[in-house]
């Protein structure tokens, strides 16, 4: 396990790269360019806002920031489980040419996704401000809640991306599995205006409890659900390592199946 993860450190110049031109292929061939990144969730929030709140006249007070801090931080997990699952099938000309440790590009798929993020919340800021709202001391926790999902979407990503190696219809499921997972998930919704028989869907949802968080901190002046945070963040460290460990051993598989 130690040398392996000294062959991810060594490779930390290609980790950038591959950062880096991810985020240029994104919208290599736009207009616009990198100002989809401001767009992407603005966009999102204008189209929710009129289903829920305009057409079906539902939301409430400060609707369309409560929509905007959910979006974005979903954002971000959707974009990373979609990229991060398809990985290293990807890159799989240059992984059987080359010996790297095949962890290392879902990752970057990860990573790259939390500078997408940061745009986001560039967007989530402007809508604070437009309506009037400031945020407590409680933002303090804020670099934890992103350490918490960072970690949690690391150790998704690991998973989906060796999964989908053996298994090529992870993909087509995954469309299917992610919007159950966004419906599932207090975005576009309120979670306590659910029933009581079914606030277990909100509780057991790793998501659902760091969307809640983030909206504690910015819009509620609350602290967040810290034994929730803490335990998300905990079993994803563990899970994290133990993936890291179990492609340290079982690489050699990978290769075959490609």
């Amino acid at each position: 396990m130690r040398t392996y993860m000294q062959e991810i450190l060594k490779r930390k110049d290609l980790i950038i790269y591959l950062i880096k031109s991810g985020l240029k292929a994104e919208h290599r061939n736009s207009y616009l360019g990198y100002f989809w990144w401001l767009l992407d969730p603005l966009i999102g929030v204008l189209i929710y806002y009129f289903l829920m709140s305009v057409l079906l006249g539902r939301g409430g007070e400060n609707f369309a920031v409560f929509l905007v801090i959910g979006l974005v931080a979903w954002r971000w997990t959707s974009t990373a489980v979609n990229s991060s699952s398809k990985a290293i099938i990807r890159y799989s000309s240059i992984i059987n040419q080359v010996y790297l440790p095949k962890s290392i590009f879902p990752m970057t798929k990860t990573i790259s996704q939390l500078v997408n993020f940061s745009f986001g919340l560039v967007i989530v800021a402007i809508f604070l401000l437009v309506n009037g709202i400031i945020p407590g001391w409680q933002i303090i926790y804020m670099p934890l809640i992103i350490f918490v999902q960072l970690v949690f979407l690391l150790a998704l990503s690991l998973f989906l991306a060796y999964i989908s190696v053996f298994i090529r219809d992870v993909d087509n499921l995954l469309s299917h599995i992610i919007r159950i997972w966004f419906y599932s998930s207090p975005i576009i919704w309120a979670g306590g205006r659910l029933p009581d028989q079914y606030q277990w869907i909100v509780d057991i949802n790793p998501i659902a409890q760091i969307i809640n968080s983030y909206r504690d901190v910015l819009m509620y002046h609350s602290s967040p659900n810290l034994v929730a945070l803490v335990s998300i963040g905990v079993m994803s460290i563990i899970f994290l390592a133990l993936f890291l460990y179990y492609y340290s051993k079982n690489e050699y598989k990978i290769i075959k199946a490609l």
